[in-house]
């Protein structure tokens, strides 16, 4: 796990001195190390977080002079045991071990269609001398970030957006449609767009070439089908539930390849609780687990410890309880919101900041449970598209309604008439996948869509973001892609029984204690940013009535005057607040010196 940039000349020289600005922005990411490698018209920057081969065999940028391949990644390929061996076997010769020099060889040996043979997060991109190209690419589920932009005639990537903001030139105009998408679509901004008009993002599961005179190709590799497979028509409810234990199994036992203690992340409920139990299964002693808690608020508990601490109980974890005040939050949003690849209004993503804090003191890699519910159908919107059947219409509109902040017309009039798009960009998204082949069910539609776009830029981009701010590696097995592939093939009843995840549970009974299985839905709660008042209430207005704001314009401020009114009488459909989102996003804004007038 590490951080990446570079510059790639098109019409003008790469920048060296850019490359280590934006190395030097993403120190968090990488604080064991860093390095720049520079030839020809490329420079390639790396951080580096030491996670496999802690030698210097594994230290970036990577370069082969055999080979004349240079490389940075980020991320994990938990594979790379199996393919070193096999690469061995075809006479490729190691420094190390590490799984940097695997995709380096593993290119080598079977050109861009190594990426299937791959199994991890990544995002890397690899320089070949010979034929003078750039390969850039992203995992299938979108776990690891690339961000690029066009800048004075070079192509210019980091692993961050803030960090090609900090080297300069960037175009930094508010994305009309991208806004739409943030307050509409829950603060989903679908790749490649970002908050920005002059910063894109590599989508998932997409292969990037860039040519010597600067054009640029994609293709997407990898997508999951929501189609019957004929080989389990015969499959009893019993055979899936074995068939999905077995596949978290293989995907948590995965995610222990490391040089460095695996910890986990244990909010109390079904996902990570299973990861703890098949842990324990695999033989780990002595298990570090971590859990947080906040003050309660507006009538909301602010933990969920009595659920963490039964499974920490019943397998030995050495278990962390960290709970957080006032005192400690308040200060804590400023660094959390600067740690944000691009604006993200979900209220845990304080709480993965301060607890990222406290479990990078113990560990440097742990397991998370983001993805289980996108996979295997836990939110309550997804009984209702259940009942949509094959209606792409119908699908639409459940969706809508289930998950979108506002509608267009609302949109119209929060945000100024200049920030608007022509149309209802975000309606006309969702539609538009919704219609791709591949998913016929509105269920199977709306699975689709949460597990590679939703997910993507909400839960497993904040997870990112937020255990990077502290040198902390997350690895995410409910997004394995195996197991999101049989999920997919799933039935969707057993998805959808006993409330959501039915076949998870039915898997879930056969390891963990049923009281934790057989609980109300719970999450990483924040109150105090979803109830606003105090001095929370008073952060908000003064983001969202100064200068800077009033300067930009992105609102018309007699809508933010009533949102001021009753700040927290009007909670999107998804109980999210209003007002923090508006702010939220000029806080982001303000903390990278984005100032207005923005168009």
């Amino acid at each position: 796990m590490c951080g990446i940039c570079g510059e790639i000349g098109r019409t003008h020289e790469p920048d060296a001195g850019a490359v280590e600005t934006m190395s030097s922005a993403m120190r968090s990411r990488g604080p064991d190390g860093d390095g720049v490698y520079a030839k020809d018209n490329v420079i390639f920057g790396h951080r580096r977080l030491a996670i496999i081969d802690l030698t210097d065999a594994g230290a970036q940028p990577m370069h082969d002079p055999e080979l004349r391949l240079s490389i940075v990644f980020n991320g994990c390929i938990y594979n790379y045991p199996e393919l070193l061996a096999e690469l061995r076997g075809l006479g490729h010769r190691f420094r190390g071990h590490s799984d940097t020099e695997v995709v380096l060889k593993a290119y080598a040996q079977w050109g861009e269609d190594f990426i299937h043979r791959l199994k991890g997060m990544f995002a890397f991109a690899l320089f070949d001398e010979r034929s003078g190209r750039v390969l850039v690419a992203r995992d299938r589920l979108g776990v690891k970030p690339f961000y690029y932009a066009e800048v004075g005639g070079v192509f210019r990537f980091a692993s961050t957006l803030p960090a090609i903001l900090a080297a300069g030139g960037v175009d930094t105009r508010i994305d009309p449609v991208a806004l739409h998408h943030y307050m509409s679509f829950h603060a989903v901004v679908p790749a490649p767009h970002t908050i920005l008009q002059g910063v894109r993002k590599l989508p998932p599961a997409t292969l990037m070439w860039i040519e010597p005179d600067g054009t640029r190709s994609e293709r997407t590799y990898w997508e999951p089908i929501f189609e019957d497979d004929p080989a389990k028509s015969d499959w009893s409810d019993d055979d899936w539930t074995e068939a999905v234990l077995d596949s978290v199994r293989a995907a948590v036992r995965r995610r222990l390849v490391s040089d460095v203690p695996v910890g986990v992340l244990l909010s109390g409920g079904l996902d990570s609780s299973l990861i703890v139990g098949l842990l324990s299964e695999e033989g780990q002693q002595d298990l570090s687990t971590f859990s947080i808690g906040f003050e309660a608020a507006g009538g909301e508990e602010g933990d969920e410890f009595k659920y963490s601490d039964v499974i920490a109980e019943h397998y030995g974890t050495r278990h962390h309880q960290i709970r957080i005040d006032t005192a400690r939050m308040l200060p804590a949003l400023d660094s959390a919101i600067h740690a944000m690849a691009e604006p993200m209004v979900s209220h845990d993503a304080v709480a993965f900041y301060l607890l990222s804090e406290e479990v990078s003191k113990h560990v440097k890699v742990v397991q998370s449970g983001q993805g289980a519910d996108e996979v295997f159908a836990g939110y309550h919107w997804y009984p209702p598209m259940y009942n949509t059947g094959e209606d792409p219409q119908a699908a639409l509109e459940s969706y809508r309604a289930a998950f979108f902040d506002r509608t267009h017309e609302e949109m119209g009039r929060l945000v100024s008439p200049r920030f608007m798009p022509g149309s209802d960009v975000s309606s006309e998204f969702v539609d538009a996948h919704f219609r791709r082949p591949g998913a016929t069910k509105g269920i199977d539609r709306a699975l689709r869509i949460d597990h590679t776009i939703m997910a993507v830029d909400d839960p497993v981009k904040r997870v990112d973001n937020m255990t990077m701010a502290w040198g902390l590696e997350s690895r995410m097995p409910f997004l394995d892609h195996e197991l999101v592939e049989l999920a997919a093939q799933c039935p969707a009843r057993l998805k959808t029984a006993q409330d959501g995840k039915g076949v998870l549970k039915e898997a879930g009974r056969r390891i963990i204690p049923s009281e934790v299985i057989d609980r109300p839905k719970g999450y990483f709660p924040v109150p105090a940013l979803k109830h606003l008042g105090g001095p929370y209430l008073e952060k908000v207005r003064e983001a969202v009535t100064g200068q800077t704001a009033r300067d930009r314009g992105l609102f018309q401020q007699d809508a933010v005057d009533q949102l001021l009114a009753d700040p927290n009488g009007n909670l999107t459909p998804l109980r999210g607040n209003r007002l923090w989102q508006i702010a939220l996003l000029e806080m982001w804004l303000q903390s990278h010196s984005i100032s207005g007038p923005a168009a």
